[in-house]
């Protein structure tokens, strides 16, 4: 496993690192799989608070308890559920009872989505005085942002000085909408982690369509999208939630192969992917509820499907989901044209458009 210093923390992370969202219901396996990274050099696992139904830390709580190796531990704060500073301070006990460890080594503002989001979390007595509070009193090593707003305000927000690292969504489906974030980063010398390495599952998805980033012949598509992350020279570590050890010893193989950057291999699978188009949908349900009832993030699951020319697999999943829906299935079709769901889109989608197109492909 190849390691990369974070930004000025004086930490050298795994330059895969280990996602706590994809643990299968069988907490065991979670524990194993977890093992596994480790012993394969992974030494960087981040989680959250909710994710995997709220199991996510404890199975970290359990699988730390076994981990014999250094590593490195990241939780989050939402502003939406510890909008004060004394919240924030009973979250992180809460993170660190939970994971059974005497300190968080880089606490996540969670998912600022935007300028405004921003400063709501800055608000004097607000979640950053908080975690400020808590660096002091040493249960916090460093304070960092997780973001899903676009790359001109990442930069304003890495401009601000207040923090040292950065965990942001980026693979070949969205690049452009955040590599000015990421310059901006790596401009501010703050480490960089990057979520979504493989677009919400798109890649593997649509593994037949994405050959073309696939370098060696015993390199899966999943192995070749973690490499256009990890070949950024900017980014510290691709972060990917990994459910079974199988997803570890595939993802860790990157790790292993990946010595330096390779910037010109970046280029050109950029070049190569703009035929394909982007704004692709990866099922992060951020834009639910909708209004109307319909199920967004299935609707798109679909059309991403038929985008990237699995159709059969496509008209399949929407005409399951429309038969399990039953009196239930609420048409892309009923779409109001209301748009609360683009202001809530972490990624900037034109979601009313791709409805539209859905309902066209699917149910005309």
């Amino acid at each position: 496993m190849n390691y990369r210093e974070y930004g000025k923390t004086g930490k050298k992370l795994s330059i895969i690192g280990f996602g706590g969202m994809r643990f299968t219901p069988d907490d065991d396996e979670g524990v194993r799989t977890m093992v596994r990274a480790s012993e394969l050099g992974i030494n960087y696992f981040d989680t959250a608070p909710g994710y995997c139904r709220d199991r996510s830390e404890i199975i970290f709580g359990k699988a730390f308890k076994q981990i014999k190796k250094p590593f490195y531990v990241s939780t989050k704060s939402s502003v939406y559920a510890e909008p004060k500073a004394d919240d924030v301070r009973k979250r992180i006990d809460q993170a660190l009872e939970r994971m059974g460890v005497d300190r968080i080594h880089f606490f996540h503002m969670w998912c600022i989505m935007d300028w405004d989001h921003y400063k709501r979390v800055m608000a004097p007595g607000g979640p950053y005085e908080g975690a400020v509070t808590a660096k002091h009193e040493g249960l916090v090593d460093h304070i960092v942002f997780s973001t899903h707003a676009n790359g001109e305000e990442i930069r304003k927000i890495c401009e601000t000085g207040l923090f040292e690292g950065v965990t942001l969504g980026y693979n070949i489906f969205n690049y452009t909408n955040r590599y000015d974030g990421i310059l901006a980063a790596h401009e501010n010398n703050m480490g960089i982690a990057v979520m979504n390495p493989l677009g919400g599952g798109m890649v593997p998805a649509g593994a037949s369509k994405l050959n073309f980033i696939v370098k060696d012949t015993d390199e899966t598509v999943v192995q070749a999208a973690l490499r256009f992350v990890v070949s950024h020279p900017e980014i510290t570590v691709a972060l990917s939630g990994m459910g079974t050890e199988a997803h570890v010893e595939e993802n860790a193989a990157v790790g292993d192969r990946i010595e330096t950057p390779d910037p010109a291999l970046v280029a050109a699978i950029k070049e190569q992917y703009k035929e394909l188009g982007e704004a692709f949908c990866t099922a992060c349900k951020y834009c639910l509820p909708c209004p109307e009832n319909i199920d967004i993030p299935s609707v798109l699951f679909a059309f991403n499907h038929y985008r990237i020319g699995m159709e059969k697999t496509a008209k399949a999943f929407y005409g399951f989901m429309k038969k399990d829906g039953g009196e239930n299935w609420v048409s892309p079709g009923k779409c109001s044209d209301c748009g609360l769901c683009e202001t809530k889109c972490t990624q900037h989608l034109p979601i009313r458009q791709q409805l539209k197109e859905a309902f066209r492909i699917f149910e005309n």
